[in-house]
């Protein structure tokens, strides 16, 4: 048999293993965002309510991870409770594990107990996963794990559920500019501007800029990107600037975290056709 003929059948069989879209209609209510202030050696309870909208039953399994990112792109979700800020240890959870029937709902109670340690200051945070199990997977409980061993190719389906403790209204809220450039995305100009919070605690910047002409008059302020931002991770915010023509400008960039927390940079931006 021709190599290119194997090739073509292996892959046949590969297609025939994909597992059926029904593996999304596992849904998480109320977001994916779980966020409360409490106080160091309080205590507190949340839910997680999740919906299987199927018409099978379908398997579920949760655990933890942490979850850091930055400006170039690069998300880890490492080992539960490696990184500084991480919640993962104050946490525990049920189920581990859960079959979903059909249409029905089951819900994961997952407890915060912040430690007793007036040392604690500003927002830590973590992950919990929540991951369909497909039915052909070796995880999978039931009949299915009795099948022969075949050569396959499985989608998983995950749900990252972020956990987020504040302690009181404490910790500074600081950004820090990391770089300022202009770049082309499908024809339109753009501002990228890199972010960091080195604060410690969690801030939401809505980052916009405003650009001057020689004669210092405002060309417009132009709105931007907001995200959320952790202590320690850093990320891209992108401003549409396409209007404006090519020239030299004095530019403020702000990071508008809320209340009086406004943080800003000036600098000179020159523009080329």
């Amino acid at each position: 048999m021709k190599p290119s003929y194997l090739w073509i059948l292996t892959l046949l069989a590969l297609l025939a293993w994909l597992p059926p879209a029904a593996q999304a209609d596992i849904s998480v209510e109320g977001g994916l965002t779980y966020e409360k202030t409490s106080r160091p050696g309080e205590q507190y309870q949340g839910v997680i309510m999740l919906k299987n909208q199927a018409e099978a039953p379908r398997e579920i399994k949760i655990y933890q991870t942490d979850y850091r990112f930055d400006c170039e792109g690069k998300t880890t979700y490492g080992e539960p409770g490696t990184t500084p800020r991480s919640n993962a240890r104050w946490m525990t959870f049920s189920p581990g594990r859960v079959i979903i029937p059909p249409k029905e709902k089951a819900s994961i109670t997952y407890t915060i107990a912040v430690p007793a340690d007036e040392s604690l200051r500003g927002t830590y945070w973590s992950m919990l996963m929540v991951e369909v199990i497909p039915e052909k997977s070796p995880e999978a409980s039931g009949p299915e794990k009795t099948r022969q061993p075949s050569l396959g190719i499985i989608q998983v389906m995950r749900y990252a559920v972020q956990i987020i403790t504040h302690v009181g209204d404490t910790g500074s809220r600081e950004v820090k500019f990391l770089q300022t450039k202009v770049s082309r995305e499908n024809g339109a100009r753009i501002l990228q501007v890199d972010v960091e919070n080195t604060g410690e605690r969690l801030v939401r910047p809505q980052v916009w800029t405003e650009l001057f002409g020689g004669d210092g008059a405002s060309l417009g302020r132009f709105p931007g990107e907001q995200y959320r931002l952790y202590p320690g991770t850093s990320r891209r915010f992108s401003i549409d600037i396409t209007s404006i023509p090519a020239g030299t400008y004095k530019t403020l960039v702000v990071a508008d975290c809320g209340a009086d927390d406004l943080f800003g940079i000036t600098y000179t931006l020159k523009l080329e056709h």
